[in-house]
């Protein structure tokens, strides 16, 4: 039986659903919504998943690339539902059981029984716990914090987030805080387990010689980055390791060093010739080194944020203890630096006087880590 809170819930749905739906023919018009905005919100190619399993949900990629650890030491099968584009691309690489999370009115019809549902961090939608719960399913939510930026206003609303939590079986906080917080706004059976982001570490595969002279990675480039930092360096900073996010790249990075150095006394190497760091300016032009070199690495400049590309992993930087410069556009990895603490975010023509000033910069480090080993526990327990 429903409380009569779900169903004046449930009306007041519906009637913004109803005053949406002009607004959302519109924009499902546009390449970036045309398949999530139909599937989320009209079911269009969207059913309900065909088998009884662990279902997880996330919003984004980095909430879904967190969970990756979890999904391969699961057995059976694993639905996995998102909000996001960029988070629907990620499942695919997870599972082939994925679906964008309908709209709350759609989801008493929509969900079917499951033996777990797992959601990560804040999507806390009233009727996807109330009805995974009629139908059968443990519900869990997984790495959640309250921000000090959030409290106020989760404390604002503390009566329908009572209502939630109460349909939540467990919760794993990140920090004895969030779990104070949580438990403030009605939850219960909270463990602190850390942030599962950061339970899978870097790892080093080879140990390299680190130059006795400031070893600046370039880490993960993109079109157009290389230039920018070519342009910004000068070899008083300190050896240069430009290290191209594609390999098909490779070709038109060398030629663009080539003609950097033109009327430059630097000495130029390429590391899949010489895997040393032994010249002025290194092109690493071979795959899976990265953190071998992060872990020689005195400044790192993360790349894909200084075009729109979304940003790079800071925690591999960061887990080394690198200075860390990044352009602004990290919209893919907010969730990831919200793990670091000490990063210089900046504009792209401001990159040469950061590395003018580089003695100003604090070494980038991990807030926390994380363990998923009781939610494992909990999951191949059911």
């Amino acid at each position: 039986m429903l409380s009569l809170f779900s169903y004046i819930y449930y009306l007041l749905l519906i009637l913004v659903y109803i005053l949406a739906i002009p607004f959302l023919l519109f924009k499902s018009k546009k390449d970036k919504y045309k398949v999530a905005i139909p599937s989320k919100f009209f079911c269009r190619n969207n059913p309900p998943f065909e088998k009884e399993g662990i279902w997880f949900h996330t919003c984004s990629m980095g909430e879904t690339k967190a969970i990756k650890p979890l999904v391969e030491n699961l057995t059976g099968t694993v639905n996995l539902s998102v909000i996001t584009n960029t988070g629907f691309q990620e499942a695919e690489k997870l599972t082939k059981n994925v679906r964008y999370l309908p709209f709350e009115i759609f989801l008493p019809f929509w969900i079917r029984k499951q033996k777990a549902l797992v959601v990560m961090e804040a999507e806390l939608w009233y009727l996807l716990f109330l009805f995974a719960k009629k139908k059968g399913a443990k519900t869990f939510l997984i790495n959640a914090r309250i921000s000090d930026k959030s409290y106020e206003s989760y404390k604002r609303f503390s009566f329908f987030y009572k209502r939630i939590f109460k349909n939540i079986d467990k919760i794993f906080a990140q920090t004895t805080i969030d779990k104070k917080r949580l438990e403030e706004l009605g939850a219960k059976n909270i463990e602190v387990i850390g942030n599962i982001k950061l339970a899978v570490l870097p790892k080093v595969s080879k140990e390299y010689k680190k130059p006795s002279d400031i070893l600046i990675t370039a880490g993960s480039t993109h079109e157009n980055e290389e230039k920018l930092i070519l342009d910004s360096y000068k070899r008083e900073f300190g050896k240069l390791v430009i290290v191209p996010r594609h390999p098909e790249r490779f070709e038109k990075v060398d030629n663009l060093i080539k003609e950097y150095l033109k009327n430059k006394n630097l000495s130029y190497n390429r590391f899949s010739k010489n895997n040393n760091f032994d010249c002025d300016i290194t092109l690493v032009d071979t795959l899976g080194e990265l953190n071998n070199i992060y872990s020689i690495s005195d400044v790192v400049i993360l790349g894909g944020a200084f075009e729109n590309i979304g940003g790079h992993n800071p925690v591999e930087p960061a887990y080394f203890g690198c200075k860390l410069i990044s352009g602004k556009n990290i919209f893919n990895q907010h969730s990831l630096f919200e793990c670091v603490e000490n990063y210089k975010i900046i504009e792209n023509d401001k990159l040469k006087e950061t590395l003018e000033n580089l003695e100003d910069l604090e070494k980038s480090s991990l807030k926390q880590t994380g363990d998923i080993k009781p939610i494992l526990e909990e999951l191949k327990g059911i």
